[in-house]
């Protein structure tokens, strides 16, 4: 661009130089001008963001082994085997195959009012303001004035040849100023924010799928430890009828005092786990009251138990390939790439020059009457043109600056995909392997159930000792609690899967439109993929 019109002015140097006819004092002027009109256009059209473009990443399988098709099934409400569809997205409101009417009203509950959600939306709405006020520069920004002075001269200012004036100023008017964008520089700084407004929203979306993992997450969890506790009273109280059994027998000269002691000793340690399990129950309730934005003191307890909560029997699982397009946090870091891409080519354009158009019509009078007749009319127009020649290193600074905050924007959108897809790929693997713990729970509290109460029985009859009723009561009183918590974790790794594919979110079309200026010209923010 700029080597053409270098070659056009030797060519014409040359021509000087053969004894042509040259095009005169004035033609040279006039052809220099052009020339630098014909330089600025052909730079007008050039785009400085680099091309944008998103990191290529493997999107071919969650896993290395070959991916779960089905779970293994055991007895009970949890124990129900699990099918993963595989190229199904999860619907919006997955929840709901939980089949549970009290975590839906905790749900709706806490997206109605959680203060967090309520805090991203109010960030969305001032993204959208900003886009809306960088709109602005693409029109001529008109301002008017209006203002009456007195004041008074000194005979300084004619050389003392005539005294100081004192007399009145009246003058009002229309200022128009326009900055036009040659080089794009406003298309990109208005697409920057319209790629905040995005990640806004983006963030927003994140963030209610994220509440709604954590309520289900918290409900689940309150209900899991509701269930110990109870397993742990009905354990003491079993305990307690042993305890009575070793003291009869204590009486009889059955067994020693120290079998006393050791069954005293193990109601103690069973009640001294209560105070551990109602702290983390009410952990689950103050989390629960303030994700549904109500205040401890408030809460009344509506969670469901574990028997309120159904396993989902299929399990949606979208394609790899689909996942960047699910997860509102990866849309969310692209857009982060879009304004980074977009601040290159802003430092970029500040080497080049600015042109600013400037406007101003009005009258100006010394006294009122005559402010409207046509000799107090002022006017001007002028066009100021604004190329850095030295800056002491600045610019080229500000550019290796966006370039690299662009780079570290490319490694945090890597990052993100990297840690869905290990989310997915553990969901998956953790559900497969939390069916058959939980076969395996079941098989071991059936047998340490029926050991224990055999070794009641030969207890009572005397034909075992006190050491082998005890080792059997421990046993069945930790399968008992293990199959509790094997329950809990299918039903919250099931949560964190459909979390971690996105919650069946989608991407929402933009609320606010591109403006029609920033469409026009060549931009590497509109090659996007």
């Amino acid at each position: 661009m700029l080597s053409n019109y270098r070659h056009r002015k030797t060519a014409g140097a040359r021509e000087l130089l053969r004894g042509r006819p040259g095009p005169g004092k004035h033609g040279i002027r006039s052809a220099l001008m052009l020339a630098g009109c014909g330089c600025l256009l052909s730079l007008a059209g050039c785009s400085f963001a680099p091309r944008y473009s998103l990191p290529a990443l493997p999107t071919d399988s969650y896993t290395r082994a070959p991916a779960p098709r089905a779970t293994v099934s055991a007895a009970g409400p949890a124990g129900r085997a699990q099918r993963f569809d595989y190229g199904v997205s999860p619907s919006v409101e997955w929840w709901r195959q939980f089949a549970s009417p009290k975590l839906d009203a905790l749900i709706r509950q806490a997206l109605a009012n959680n203060p967090g959600l309520v805090q991203e939306q109010a960030r969305l709405r001032e993204a959208q303001a900003a886009m809306a006020a960088a709109a602005g520069i693409f029109y001529p920004q008109v301002n008017g004035d209006l203002s009456a002075a007195r004041q008074k001269t000194s005979s300084a200012s004619s050389g003392g040849s005539f005294p100081g004036r004192i007399y009145s100023l009246y003058s009002g008017g229309l200022a128009v100023s326009y900055y036009p964008d040659f080089f794009g520089v406003n298309r990109l700084v208005y697409k920057g924010e319209q790629a905040l407004v995005d990640y806004r929203r983006y963030e927003l979306d994140a963030a209610r799928l994220t509440l709604i993992g954590n309520v289900a997450s918290a409900a689940i969890s309150a209900a899991s430890v509701r269930a110990q506790i109870v397993a742990t009273r009905a354990i003491i109280a079993h305990e307690k009828k042993l305890l009575e059994l070793t003291e009869t027998q204590y009486r009889f000269g059955a067994v020693p005092y120290l079998s006393v002691l050791t069954q005293r000793g193990q109601v103690a340690s069973s009640e001294a786990s209560l105070p551990s399990l109602e702290q983390q129950s009410a952990v689950y309730r103050h989390e629960l009251a303030i994700l549904v934005g109500e205040l401890p003191a408030q809460w009344r307890d509506r969670s469901p138990s574990m028997n309120e909560v159904r396993l989902p029997a299929r399990v949606p699982v979208s394609l790899p390939s689909t996942l960047l397009q699910q997860r509102p946090d990866i849309r969310a870091a692209e857009a982060q790439l879009r304004y980074a891409d977009a601040e290159i080519g802003v430092a970029v354009a500040q080497m080049y020059p600015a042109v600013t158009l400037t406007a101003q019509f009005g009258q100006e009078s010394t006294v009122p009457g005559a402010f409207v007749h046509a000799a107090s009319n002022i006017w001007s127009l002028a066009g100021d043109l604004v190329f850095p020649i030295f800056a002491g290193g600045t610019l080229e600074a500000q550019k290796h600056e966006a370039v690299a905050s662009y780079d570290a924007t490319v490694a945090a959108y890597r990052q993100t995909v990297l840690g869905a897809f290990q989310q997915v790929a553990d969901a998956l693997r953790a559900l497969e392997h939390d069916a058959q713990r939980l076969r395996a729970e079941q098989h071991s509290l059936a047998a340490n159930r029926t050991a224990l109460r055999l070794s009641e029985t030969s207890y009572r009859e005397g034909s075992v000792d006190y050491l082998s009723l005890l080792t059997a009561e421990v046993q069945y009183n930790n399968a008992r609690l293990s199959y509790i918590q094997a329950q809990a974790q299918r039903y919250l790794d099931t949560v964190s899967l459909f979390v971690a594919l996105g919650g069946g979110w989608t991407a929402r079309p933009p609320a606010a439109q591109p403006h029609p200026a920033a469409r026009k010209g060549k931009s590497s923010m509109a090659e996007e993929n």
